[in-house]
């Protein structure tokens, strides 16, 4: 009898609690549609300060033989370190990736499976609408996408999530990138690949509230947007050119002012608005160039991405508490 191929659908969660029994036994009636493929949960309790390893541990214990696998984190490392923990640590043939909400509808992979057996070695969601959604969450959101396509060597679709079904040759390529700081979506834009997209409606969470902050959002876009840009250093460059020939033009209005008036006007709002003015823009580039050798600091430190405090990855891996 030839042996199924594996699906394993990588879940980041923190502080899920509500949702975490809900995405399993959605998946769980997914899989039974897929009787060739043997499906498979990983969770990935990204430090989380409610009950959701609890819920976890309770949603493995009663699953299926190998069906629920977890790792659990010391503490809270960010959902990057949740999603790389989750494919590096996962060993089937298919991987997925999915919010632990419901906002990325699992019946969907159905879909993408057929998209894998079509040849293409990833299948992704893309959103259509974001009804639900803050406007002006959904704004700034489009202007990431377009500033990211414009102002970097990637192309970032529009509307498009983290969540997708990935081939072995894919996950491998995504892991090849070793950085610290790590922007998936970006990473999965960059490294290539055929990539067939399937459309969706905005789906609202399931349960709970969402985890993300305005401000918490913006911080992820400049995180991104800095990962895979080097727009704002070579920006520096051109704006230094333009100061230099404002400041040349200015000069020479000054020059001739003197000869055709033959006198000196002292010029004091316009000295202060000069200085000012440079002022500003040498410190807004030390601010650029500081946050780019923050990034490079980090990297060389060489931390680890992520400190699991417990795991279990699949029937041979023993559980460690």
């Amino acid at each position: 009898m030839e042996k199924k191929k594996r699906i394993e659908v990588v879940i980041p969660c923190y502080n899920e609690e509500e949702c975490i029994p809900l995405i399993y036994q959605s998946i769980h009636e997914v899989a039974k549609k897929l009787p060739e493929y043997q499906v498979s949960i990983l969770y990935v309790d990204d430090g989380s300060g409610d009950a959701s390893f609890a819920k976890i541990k309770e949603v493995s214990e009663r699953a299926d033989e190998n069906e629920v696998h977890y790792i659990s984190f010391a503490r809270n490392f960010g959902k990057e370190a949740a999603i790389y923990a989750g494919l590096k640590n996962s060993t089937a043939d298919y991987i997925a990736l999915m919010d632990a909400d419901l906002q990325h509808p699992p019946e969907l992979l159905l879909e993408m499976v057929k998209g894998i057996e079509e040849g293409y070695e990833c299948c992704g969601a893309r959103r259509v609408n974001r009804n639900g959604e803050p406007p002006i969450r959904s704004a700034f959101s489009r202007l990431f996408y377009s500033m990211a396509t414009k102002m970097t060597s990637t192309k970032m679709e529009q509307g498009t999530t983290d969540y997708r079904l990935m081939s072995r040759k894919f996950v491998d390529a995504v892991l090849a990138i070793g950085e610290k700081n790590r922007f998936t979506k970006g990473i999965f834009a960059w490294v290539g690949f055929d990539t067939k997209w399937i459309e969706y409606e905005n789906v609202e969470r399931a349960a709970g509230n969402t985890k993300w902050s305005f401000s918490g959002l913006l911080r992820y876009a400049v995180n991104g947007f800095m990962s895979f840009a080097t727009a704002p250093l070579r920006g520096a460059i051109y704006l230094g050119f333009i100061v230099m020939i404002v400041a040349l033009v200015y000069g020479i209005y000054i020059a001739l002012n003197m000869l055709i008036s033959g006198g000196v006007k002292s010029g004091y709002s316009s000295i202060m608005f000069a200085i000012l003015f440079i002022g500003s823009i040498i410190i807004l580039l030390l601010g650029i160039i500081g946050e780019y050798l923050a990034r490079i600091y980090m990297e060389v430190k060489n931390r680890p991405i992520y400190i699991a405090k417990a795991e279990k990855l699949d029937e041979n891996t023993e559980m460690k508490d």
